[in-house]
């Protein structure tokens, strides 16, 4: 019982950012289909099949990092502060997919994704101090989500 009652917070945080990953794609999988590949893309835009593998490991590694800063002490003022920045960057996350893919809008997906980056850039930076690890694992995902401001910003301008 006590490794499950150990487990239980990196299984909840995993499947909760794996969740937010599911509902996005399926939410918006006829617009990954039929228009995005119509838009115009810049020279390095990484082909179709890299987004969902780096996604899974993504979303992994936010789960894992949520589940640190929790066994830091939930109930802790600094804790819940960091986790509801974590909360608002996952929102965030899930709501580009919708605004970006499902509105089909890259002007729309661009004020989401700076909100974003943001958001995230908050959450890494008062994950730190709290538990180093946590801060790290996130840093993956702040370089990608900068890659995908400057893939955003370009796909906008190009259409």
């Amino acid at each position: 019982m006590n490794a499950l009652k150990a487990a239980w917070p990196f299984v909840t945080g995993i499947l909760l950012c794996e969740g937010v990953g599911v509902v996005a794609a399926v939410a918006t999988q006829e617009s990954v289909q039929t228009w995005y590949p119509a838009l115009e893309k810049p020279f390095f835009t990484p082909p179709d099949w890299l987004f969902a593998p780096v996604w899974i490991v993504l979303y992994a590694a936010m789960g894992v990092a949520a589940a640190l800063v929790w066994r830091e002490g939930a109930g802790q003022p600094r804790v819940q502060g960091a986790l509801g920045i974590f909360a608002v960057q996952l929102l965030l996350n899930g709501a580009w997919s919708v605004v970006f893919f499902g509105a089909r809008s890259p002007a729309g997906g661009l004020v989401v994704i700076v909100a974003l980056w943001s958001a995230l850039a908050a959450t890494t930076w008062f994950f730190f101090p709290l538990r180093a690890a946590a801060g790290w694992l996130l840093v993956p995902y702040l370089a990608w989500v900068t890659y995908a401001v400057a893939l955003n910003a370009a796909i906008w301008g190009m259409n």
